[in-house]
């Protein structure tokens, strides 16, 4: 591809560009004080100026035309008049901000400068796909940035980054070190992009680890409408050793969706070929959107960050949902955005503990964080903690904490652990992957 001009992908470039996520979120952000700033104060959640609350903020995008992820701040109010009814945290209530960064750059580095406006202490489990708009902001003003979605690879690198999950190269690692032995011949379908051009090396990785060869690399249009012929060619190229079932990878990120239904319309010719993919491309909110059990991704695989969500380690954060937000339909315990923010929150928690009765201001909340506290989720993820190089600096994943993946499949219309239901642990297998 020497001398070809590259576009900029929706898809994630790991190491230089942001992911464009697919999934689907339902229900509606509740309406912000400020339309211009596009954020606010949740309803409900004590605290204002000359008290003694501790002031966060949490963002993400409502109301686009592609992600939209409602139920971060949604879970992120509930949490706090959670927290608030049993005394706060220290004797101290907390406050919550909400931002929607509209899905763009400028709602973004609004976002970030209405935090430091604000004079929160942190951004919490929050979405937001312009890391190169976002994080100057929120470093200029010493904010440290806590549980991102892991939808950009800023979260990976920055200094003030906190990340709870390891992003789409997790995933990618991950989803190639589980097909290794349940799949055949592997298509991987991704944009023809410079973006695209980083996918393989990631997925390859995983593959050859687990003993595999690597996937059939299948360039696609990012821009198509339908995919009806590049879908065909993926079956085939997953069909070429007929005693082996083989897969296709769709890694197109806002385009999935697209391929997907042109892939609903081909595959009726080669049954026995299954769909993989990862979790920020596909959801439980995608899988509903799409017909659950009828739709194109009922019996894929699909790498997570976390267990399913029927998992009773979840059982905390669904009582939390119960009784703060019963019948609020933008919070759905199954979205994975919910479950970040819920694990991004238990951090915060643990933070402000550790402070105790002192000052809490963005530089404590930092400084605690660096001074090498670690983190207990539940067994929802590994014990966090987040020193100033960890093992995957070499490969410039400096903040990349919790390498852990689940792998999940699609069975009736829910994602269900798949085989033992275990973790897998890509640490070593990003180590050798040639990504840099």
């Amino acid at each position: 591809m020497t001398g070809r001009r590259r576009t900029r992908s929706t898809f994630p470039r790991f190491f230089h560009r942001p992911l464009r996520a697919t999934a689907l979120s339902a229900g509606a952000l509740a309406a912000c004080a400020s339309l211009t700033a596009g954020c606010g104060v949740v309803p409900g959640v004590t605290g204002g100026s000359g008290d003694d609350s501790i002031k966060v903020m949490t963002w993400a995008p409502d109301g686009t035309d592609a992600t939209n992820k409602p139920g971060m701040p949604a879970m992120a109010a509930a949490y706090a008049r959670w927290i608030n009814a049993r005394g706060g945290i220290g004797g101290r209530k907390l406050k919550v901000l909400t931002c929607n960064d509209h899905n763009d750059t400028v709602g973004a580095a609004r976002c970030a400068r209405r935090a430091a406006d604000e004079g929160v202490v942190a951004v919490v489990g929050s979405y937001s796909q312009y890391g190169d708009s976002y994080f100057a902001p929120l470093e200029g003003a010493g904010i440290p940035y806590i549980g991102g979605y892991g939808v950009t690879n800023d979260e990976l690198t920055r200094s003030y980054s906190y990340p709870v999950n390891g992003g789409q190269p997790a995933l990618l690692a991950g989803l190639g070190k589980a097909l290794a032995g349940n799949c055949g011949p592997i298509a991987l379908v991704r944009p023809d992009s410079i973006a695209g051009d980083e996918l393989p090396a990631v997925l390859d990785a995983g593959l050859t680890a687990g003993g595999h060869a690597e996937a059939n690399d299948l360039l696609a249009a990012e821009d198509a409408t339908e995919y009806d012929t590049m879908s065909g060619r993926a079956l085939k190229a997953a069909t070429a050793e007929p005693a082996r079932k083989g897969c296709v990878v769709p890694a197109l990120g806002d385009r999935n969706d697209t391929f997907m239904d042109s892939f609903r319309r081909t595959r009726e010719s080669y049954p026995a070929v299954r769909t993989a993919t990862v979790m920020g491309s596909v959801d439980q909110t995608t899988i509903n959107a799409t017909g659950g059990a009828s739709g194109p991704y009922e019996g894929a695989y699909i790498t997570g960050w976390y267990p399913v969500a029927s998992d009773q380690r979840w059982d905390r954060m669904k009582k939390v949902i119960n009784e703060e937000a019963f019948g609020d339909n933008r919070i759905d315990p199954a979205d994975t955005g919910v479950q970040t923010t819920w694990i991004a929150y238990t951090v915060l928690k643990a933070v402000l503990e550790r402070i105790g009765t002192g000052t809490v201001t963005a530089d404590t909340v930092r400084r605690t964080l660096d001074d090498g506290i670690k983190v207990g989720t539940g067994g929802l993820t590994p014990t966090l903690e987040w020193p100033r190089s960890g093992r995957l600096a070499a490969v410039g994943l400096t903040r990349l904490v919790n390498a852990e993946v689940t792998l999940q499949v699609v069975q009736g219309g829910r994602l269900v652990p798949a085989g033992k239901g275990g973790t897998i642990d890509v640490t070593r297998t990003l180590e050798k992957a040639d990504i840099g």
